[in-house]
């Protein structure tokens, strides 16, 4: 496997935290960013800074512990319709989260942007490229979840590559492809990412 590497992504901060009876306090998650680091976890997705105070108060804490391997992630959305990135708040609070990395969950699939953000698609594609360029002039490395990516590409493929596409034009340095529904089968998924 010469010249190839694998990162790993770890979400228990947020997406775990999100388990029916989990509630985890800062020093859980503190601790659990110190064995992450310590395994050698290459990033560790802290939460969402401007969502709830834990998460505020986590981006200011985990600064003070000696991570020496894990870059921190910090998840949040792209900027929201009628919204400049500047005076958008959600992605003010990821600008001034201290994260190494901006982790941006971007819908992939035109019919969540037609239904669940009530955008037409030209819009959305607006939005993902200026989220990632504001972000990316602000020296972040930007990571963009394409959220329904799967189902949107099967529906319609050409508009689910198009947000990809804008995405990386505009600099993101890494697309993660997301089964949101969890309803593509192995092959499916391998066939799509192929």
């Amino acid at each position: 496997m010469t010249g190839k590497s694998l990162s790993i992504y770890d979400t228990t901060l947020r997406d775990g935290a999100q388990t029916v009876g989990i509630s985890l306090s800062i020093q859980d998650k503190l601790n659990i960013s110190r064995i992450l680091d310590s395994l050698k976890i290459d990033y560790i997705e802290g939460g969402w800074p401007g969502s709830n105070p834990k998460d505020e108060q986590y981006f200011r804490e985990v600064r003070k512990l000696d991570i020496a391997h894990s870059k921190i992630a910090a998840f949040g959305s792209t900027r929201r319709k009628g919204y400049s990135c500047h005076d958008d708040q959600i992605v003010q609070a990821l600008v001034n989260s201290g994260a190494d990395v901006i982790t941006i969950v971007a819908k992939t699939w035109d019919f969540q942007v037609t239904k669940a953000l009530n955008m037409n698609p030209d819009e959305n594609l607006i939005i993902i490229s200026d989220t990632v360029s504001y972000l990316k002039e602000k020296g972040f490395t930007v990571f963009l979840d394409g959220e329904h990516f799967y189902d949107g590409y099967k529906d319609n493929s050409e508009y689910a590559l198009e947000c990809l596409e804008k995405a990386s034009d505009a600099g993101a340095d890494m697309l993660v492809l997301c089964d949101t529904n969890g309803g593509t089968l192995p092959d499916e998924a391998f066939e799509i990412t192929s």
